[in-house]
């Protein structure tokens, strides 16, 4: 059978087994391992136990759980509130100063933690009630918290980005200093946004009376919150960066920093183990379900790997005479649709054992694609009917708050970062410069 065939035939499988609800690990797997029988009998499949194997031994998957652990401490750590009270003393008298505060604290979790759902559920807890209270339009407090959270996809140490180097066979602190630049500069474009509104409507987002703001002695004294953040933030990314350790080392020095913290927050020993006893619980069970969905998906992969399919669409690129941006610009639009209906973990899976060969073969830098893929994967967790990231937010808003509201709230970051996907394409540098200069 035609291998262009065989593969939309796995395709058609695979969403007609989403559909049914099968577990994504039993979908890709269930479906390679049928596929690999089919068109290779049944002594090929004896080569895919020792592969699954050496890939999920690999020191590069520690990483994972111990960044998982982190997020789950933290986001009862209290940490959250303390910076809070500080960004509120500082940008409260600011026309949407709290929602542009709510922004930063999002780029701090996300630099500390590197999963979403821990910043997005912490402000939205935290960050929503009191924007509401000072008369913020319940669209931007939902929205810039929906668009910060989503900021831990690109902001390292990012768990997607591990999983996305580690198929890739990228480094990830490449892909680490790649996401920096362009996380920052997708936090910026949130703030000038929430800033320009406010200033033209500060009925949007008014600023907070002058009775309730803090003296210049208060502000200062409010600086020490940011003390222990920091010091797990350089903890990981300083250990990486400055080559005392590998990301999987830095993951390890940082869950111990974490729980130091946690312990020199909470009144006893008691607490302290009981609230790290719940992260490591549940920090297992998020764990077990991605490496679940990885070893489906390598089974998976291993039939795109046997047909060859990289190369028989780059023959194909080539006989119909279509333009390499072209193919990257529909690989984009790919990520979009699917990123509407299904999570980050099963799209990588999907899409890396055919899209980054294929880019590669086009001549387009690998590290520059990954960070397009990670920008749409930010982007699909914010895009209806699906994204992650509205979920959350339905279990953090009052009950007034209905779907459809958080649906309209997010379209205005949406669109930002679709400009932020943009400018990369049209400038890579905002990607490769850092790494460059590094030299990782």
């Amino acid at each position: 059978m035609n291998p262009g065939i065989i593969v939309l035939l796995m395709f058609a499988a695979v969403v007609v087994l989403f559909v049914l609800r099968t577990p994504v690990a039993i979908t890709l797997g269930s479906v390679g391992i049928i596929t690999l029988y089919l068109i290779n009998g049944p002594r090929f499949l004896q080569m895919l136990p020792p592969s699954i194997f050496q890939s999920m031994t690999s020191i590069i998957l520690l990483a994972i759980p111990l960044f998982i652990f982190i997020g789950c401490l933290l986001e009862r750590s209290g940490i959250a509130d303390e910076i809070f009270e500080m960004i509120y003393m500082w940008l409260g008298p600011v026309p949407g100063g709290l929602a542009i505060g709510t922004v930063l604290i999002c780029v701090i979790f996300a630099a500390m933690v590197g999963i979403v759902g821990a910043a997005t559920v912490t402000m939205g807890l935290i960050a929503l009630p009191a924007m509401l209270k000072r008369g913020y339009k319940t669209s931007l407090a939902i929205g810039c918290i929906s668009g910060g959270g989503a900021l831990g996809f690109l902001i390292p140490p990012s768990v997607t980005m591990i999983v996305y180097a580690s198929l890739s066979n990228l480094s990830i602190g490449k892909m680490f200093l790649a996401g920096i630049i362009p996380g920052f500069l997708l936090a910026f474009l949130f703030i000038a946004y929430i800033l320009i509104r406010s200033l033209i409507n500060p009925r949007l987002a008014p600023p907070i009376p002058v009775e309730e703001r803090a003296s210049w002695v208060q502000k200062w004294a409010s600086i020490k919150n940011l003390f222990m953040p920091f010091l797990l933030i350089f903890s990981i990314m300083g250990t990486i960066f400055s080559g005392l350790a590998t990301p999987t080392e830095a993951a390890a020095v940082g869950a111990v920093v974490a729980m130091a913290i946690v312990l020199l927050r909470k009144r006893s020993l008691k607490e302290c183990m009981g609230l790290v006893s719940t992260a490591a619980e549940n920090a297992t069970f998020l764990t077990s379900m991605v490496l679940w969905i990885i070893v489906g998906s390598l089974a998976f992969s291993a039939v795109v790997n046997t047909l060859g399919l990289p190369l028989l669409l780059k023959d194909l690129i080539d006989s119909i005479g279509m333009n390499r941006w072209s193919v990257l610009i529909a690989m984009q639009i790919s990520f979009f649709l699917l990123g509407m209906v299904m999570d980050d973990l099963p799209i990588i899976m999907i899409t890396v054992p055919v899209y980054v060969p294929l880019i590669t073969l086009l001549g387009f830098n690998p590290l520059w694609f990954g960070i397009l893929f990670i920008v749409n994967m930010q982007m699909a967790y914010l895009t209806p009917p699906f994204g992650f990231v509205l979920f959350y937010m339905k279990g953090v808003v009052p009950p007034g708050v209905s779907m459809g509201d958080i649906y309209k709230s997010v379209w205005p970051f949406i669109g930002l970062q679709a400009l932020c996907l943009v400018l990369i394409m049209i400038f890579p540098e905002i990607v490769l410069w850092l790494p460059a200069v590094v030299g990782m």
